[in-house]
């Protein structure tokens, strides 16, 4: 499997490589980058071989679209993919009189949630004014999820399908996105969206893992059945799938639980008898199933983002995968190279 396997989005005219570039890390996220080094992780994504770059207004508070859209303007606009999200707007407010949540030094506006309909479409205008572009090839609605919003989410879901998603529907059918869907952390958000709209995509954090593999009760072949394409993020779990069962471990953003720990040992302990990397397993995992169209991985500096790549490029002997399902550790039903 390469890095720059052309690859079709569901249904939709947009095509994606296998891997592609989480730009949250050069919106700051929880430590700065400079410009230069932003500009330089762009570059070096685009030379090994990807096409696809994920951002949104939220990384940075508009930081991570600026560098991305400056980053990208010296490429011809057609080999290149742009996704970016709506669901929050960023109004102009003085360094440190806003919660930057996990952002270092963002740029100067505060981000508040808007799934209404005009908060989308000036959300979008204001992000193609950022990434100096004309369009955007994917749009996802960001973050309707209990992880984000709580006691609050029922109701954020309800405006952001009711109200927020014609929107995108409008933009789509006006040619300013080519694919529109959902970026979220949870399994069950993401299959309520899918049954209650005509999204084209979607991107799911976190949820199809080594560790995880719910989504293939019903989110999976439902996406499979109707075209529906799916962009993978979060397949380390936010840190024990690249580190390992090690102390400070990280789980969903959290300290690994003991449970986590141990399954993730266990998996660990399979690849070394293989002579394979973890990572290199975790990458591999998510990006065979039939529905995904590309794994988005953010790295912090071009020695791990070269590593990234050549991870997910390394051969796997297709043993280990049999002696992960022996051990119990992968479902049945869950496609292996």
């Amino acid at each position: 499997m390469l890095v720059n396997e052309s690859r079709p989005l569901g249904r939709t005219s947009v095509r994606t490589t296998a891997l592609s570039f989480g730009a949250a890390p050069i919106g700051n996220f929880l430590r700065p980058f400079g410009e230069s080094a932003a500009m330089d992780m762009v570059s070096q994504a685009w030379d090994l071989g990807m096409r696809h770059f994920d951002t949104a207004p939220l990384y940075g508070h508009g930081l991570s679209e600026h560098r991305l859209g400056h980053a990208l303007r010296r490429y011809p606009r057609d080999q290149y993919v742009i996704s970016t999200k709506v669901g929050r707007r960023l109004t102009p407010a003085a360094p440190g009189t806003f919660d930057s949540g996990l952002w270092v030094e963002p740029a100067p506006f505060a981000a508040h949630y808007d799934y209404s309909y005009d908060g989308i479409m000036r959300s979008v205008e204001e992000s193609l004014q950022r990434m100096l572009t004309d369009h955007v090839d994917i749009l996802l609605m960001h973050d309707v999820d209990r992880y984000t919003h709580g006691d609050a989410q029922p109701e954020m879901f309800r405006q952001s399908v009711g109200e927020g998603f014609p929107a995108l529907v409008r933009l789509r059918e006006e040619g300013v996105v080519s694919a529109i869907g959902f970026g979220v952390n949870e399994t069950d958000v993401c299959l309520e969206a899918i049954r209650r709209t005509d999204a084209d995509c979607v991107l799911l954090a976190g949820r199809y893992t080594l560790l995880e593999q719910d989504p293939l009760e019903e989110l999976l072949p439902l996406c499979e059945k109707r075209g529906v394409g799916v962009i993978l993020g979060g397949v380390y779990n936010s840190g024990v799938l690249a580190t390992g069962a090690v102390a400070g471990a990280k789980f969903n953003y959290a300290p690994a639980p003991l449970e986590i720990l141990e399954r993730t040992a266990r998996i660990h302990a399979i690849c070394r008898a293989h002579d394979v990397a973890l990572p290199a397993a975790a990458l591999r995992f998510a990006a065979t199933h039939p529905a995904v169209a590309s794994v988005c991985v953010g790295s912090r500096t071009p020695e791990q983002q070269s590593g990234s790549a050549a991870l997910f490029e390394a051969p796997i002997p297709r043993r280990l995968w049999d002696d992960l399902r022996d051990a119990g550790l992968l479902r049945d039903d869950a496609p292996t190279p």
